[in-house]
């Protein structure tokens, strides 16, 4: 879930995603849900030469399956919460049996 939290927070801002078959899109990421499924909007391809038959897509809706990298711009990552809340998904859970004594 800390991933998923974490690009909630970016709703809006313009990211790129790069998917298994090598195509990359840029774009203002509209929506995300935990399978890391995102929605772009003003999508622009990276290689236009490669890929002219995705010059016409404005819209999209990418499976969370087929990305290879999110890249996000540096100035949108508040390392010291995602840090915090890395340590805080990561501490050891009190087992259940020593709590109930």
């Amino acid at each position: 879930m800390l991933f998923y939290s974490f690009f909630k927070t970016l709703v809006g801002k313009e990211i790129a995603v790069e998917l298994k078959n090598d195509v990359v899109l840029t774009g203002n990421l509209h929506s995300v849900d935990q399978y890391l499924n995102v929605k772009l909007t003003d999508v622009q391809v990276v290689d236009k030469n490669r890929y002219p038959q995705l010059l016409v897509l404005r819209n999209c809706f990418i499976r969370g399956s087929v990305v290879r990298y999110i890249q996000i711009p540096p100035g949108e990552v508040d390392t010291e919460l995602l840090q915090d809340a890395a340590r805080k998904e990561n501490a050891p859970q009190p087992s259940k049996a020593s709590s109930n004594r």
